[in-house]
């Protein structure tokens, strides 16, 4: 295992640009001219005209939403950094398989295919319908004491869920929302949000997926210990540098997938604290990342509210939510094809032969 002093052994290659903006007049005139008072769609609106722009259409589409769940495991779970067991992950991805999570729940609803991606499970699963295999290893390293991956395991991961991505996107796929299960992961997802947004490590961490206010001590004890090693092994916040540091296989491959899909122009649907965490990294390695990313929903899990700060994020959704798996993604769905829905089939003033006052600042009839 490399030393955390050591820079990663690595650069990723993603050639990643912000959508042009030469169709933002047509496509904010398109939306003002729908029967409706100007505005009055909200978020909406600003959501159709993201959409607009990333496909370059005036009647953008979303092809074959994809779900991607990613998992993996930690080895600070071990420490006693989360509520559970390590073994629960293995174990809640077999009930993935089985369609009995949440996210099976509302993607069924929504007719959304989902997959679910061993990064680094400690089971062995064997092959499986709607398991893809991409095991780096069988968890990472407990961070608390040393690396959780090398720079090259690291890379590794980041670039296997780039290939995931990409072959999603030759089979015609536009629209991709990420998910995570891995024991542990909001502690992992705490330590990079301090790193890469400077907020203090104590505002990061929350109660994950249950802790008393015992276990939360504790697992503040152990991030801080975490990172008191790191930093006096030269430690910096370079954004792979810390992913590998404290990273999961599942969180280096989600960061992986969001730059390929940005990549790709795909709209991405972010979900809630671990993949914010993954997209942080992404951010820092490509800004413009960030032009394709809608975010879904504000989580309970506190770290989260200083990631949407960071990157200057308004989610669609708030119900205090703090499950991951890309639950948040998958009940946002239905309002990001709602957007693409009244751009495209809405009447205008002009077809539907309804008055438009412009004088007063909203359209009338």
């Amino acid at each position: 295992m490399l030393s955390s002093s050591q820079p990663p052994a690595f650069t990723p290659s993603f050639t990643i640009s912000s959508p042009g903006p030469s169709l933002a007049a047509a496509l904010q005139h398109k939306i003002d001219r729908k029967t409706k008072p100007l505005g009055a769609l909200g978020a909406l609106e600003q959501v159709a005209l993201q959409i607009g722009l990333i496909q370059q259409s005036l009647t953008p589409q979303l092809r074959q939403p994809q779900m991607l769940v990613f998992a993996g495991d930690h080895g600070a779970a071990k420490a006693g950094v989360s509520a559970y067991p390590q073994e629960v992950t293995w174990q809640m991805v077999e009930n993935f398989l089985a369609g009995g999570a949440a996210i099976n729940v509302f993607c069924r609803q929504n007719g959304w295919s989902l997959a679910v991606v061993d990064a680094g499970v400690a089971h062995d699963f064997g092959p499986r319908p709607g398991l893809i295999d991409a095991k780096q290893a069988w968890g990472t390293a407990n961070y608390i004491d040393a690396p959780a991956m090398s720079s090259a395991a690291c890379a590794a991961a980041l670039a296997r869920g780039a290939e995931l991505v990409r072959d999603y996107a030759a089979r015609g796929g536009n629209v991709l929302g990420l998910g995570e299960m891995g024991i542990g992961n909001t502690a992992a997802a705490s330590l990079i949000t301090h790193c890469l947004t400077g907020t203090p490590l104590a505002d990061c961490i929350g109660r994950g997926t249950g802790l008393d206010d015992a276990g939360l001590q504790r697992k503040q004890r152990l991030l801080a210990s975490a990172l008191e090693r790191y930093r006096a092994d030269g430690g910096d916040n370079a954004p792979l540098r810390v992913l590998a540091e404290f990273g999961g296989f599942e969180i280096a491959m989600l960061t992986g997938a969001i730059l390929a899909a940005a990549e790709q122009r795909m709209l991405l649907l972010i979900d809630g604290f671990i993949v914010t965490s993954a997209l942080l990294v992404a951010v820092q390695l490509a800004p413009a990342v960030r032009d394709y990313c809608v975010f879904c929903h504000h989580s309970a899990e506190s770290g989260h509210q200083a990631q949407l700060a960071a990157l200057q994020a308004q989610p669609l959704l708030d119900l205090g939510l703090r499950l991951g798996e890309g639950s948040g993604a998958a009940l946002a769905l239905p309002l990001v094809q709602a957007a693409v829905n009244f751009l495209n089939d809405m009447a205008s003033f002009d077809s539907a032969g309804v008055c438009g006052d412009k004088t007063s600042g909203e359209n009338q009839p």
